[in-house]
Order: C-alpha cells, then structure tokens, then sequence
C-alpha cells in the first residue's frame, strides 16, 4: 500500500493525514472515533485505495499529531465539521464519500446535515442520527449507560485526571499489570 502522509491547513489550524490511492480516484474521507487517530483505518486504507478510491483518514482536530486549540470552544461541533469541509476543498473535491465512527460519526452526521451537497454518500459506525440520540440519551437507561463517558469528560477536572494517569487499566488488570505497548497516553 502507498500510504502518503500530509499536513493540511484547514480552519485555521493543521490536520495531519494520511493517504493512499490514486490522486484522481473518488474520494473517501474516514473520521475515526474517541480516542484513536487515523490508524484506527489502517485496513479500510488499503482495500479502498486498491480499489481505485483516494482515501483520506485525518487526524481529527485534538489528536495525534493534528493541531490542539486551546479552549473548549475551539472543539465545538461546527468548527470540527468546518475542519472536514476545508480538508474536502483542500484536495479540489466537490462531494465525496464519509465514513464515521464513533465520535467521527457524530461529526459525519453533522458534516452531511450542515453541507449535504459535499456528501454523495455517507456511512455511519455505531452512532445514531442527532435526533434520535438526542430523544434517548437522557430518556432510554441502556443508552446512557452506554454514554457515560461523554457525562464523566465534561465533569471538572476529569479530563486532566484521566490524563494525567499515564495509563488505562484494560479489562480490569491493575496499574502496573500490562506490558507498555498496552498503555494509552492521552
């Protein structure tokens, strides 16, 4: 695979990206979710590119080696769709194909229900439309239990906590238990 790694100016800041597949081939734009960064793709890549697709998988604003704003405002659902607007025109596209998950999914409904004539087509991994999340997220028990960490990152001071832990303990394994390649640094 030729993966081709780019910086891109886009609403005033710097996306780091990565791409592959020919430079005039439709393009699909892959957002990945909370908290991974474009590798999260790393197979998709491949099976599109050889497919004759250009593929695009940013590192979403906040992550990875992509700039990190200061200030919550700065993260505002608009200004991330913007970011993925700019990316669009950065690369001469009119339209083309999104694909979301998780947290990347939530900014793909926004980027098509905010610019539906940039998305020819749009594929969502395991986030409901605004609206029906919106309807259930405080009223539907299962779904807030499957939510709680976006109640626990807006709680003061949990994400320098979270952070400044160096690592997350996976499948309940105590600090300490797990090789280094397991850690996640925020």
């Amino acid at each position: 695979m030729d993966l081709r790694e780019r910086y891109i100016e886009t609403n005033g800041i710097k996306l780091h990206v990565m791409e592959s597949g020919p430079s005039d081939g439709p393009m699909v734009l892959f957002l990945h979710g909370f908290p991974e960064f474009w590798y999260a793709w790393r197979k998709q890549i491949g099976y599109f590119a050889d497919r004759g697709y250009l593929v695009v998988a940013p590192d979403q604003r906040g992550y990875n080696v992509s700039d990190k704003p200061a200030g919550v405002a700065a993260y505002k659902i608009d200004e991330l769709a913007k970011d993925i607007i700019g990316l669009v025109d950065a690369y001469g596209r009119k339209q083309i194909l999104l694909v979301g998950h998780d947290w990347g999914a939530s900014v793909s409904w926004w980027v098509a229900l905010k610019y539906p004539d940039r998305v020819r087509k749009l594929a969502i991994l395991n986030v409901p439309h605004p609206k029906v999340m919106a309807r259930n997220l405080f009223t539907n028990q299962r779904q807030m239990e499957k939510s709680w960490y976006i109640f626990y990152f807006q709680l003061p001071g949990a994400v320098e906590k979270f952070g400044s832990a160096h690592t997350l303990c996976l499948a309940g394994a105590p600090a300490g238990d797990h090789e280094p390649s397991r850690r996640f640094y925020a």
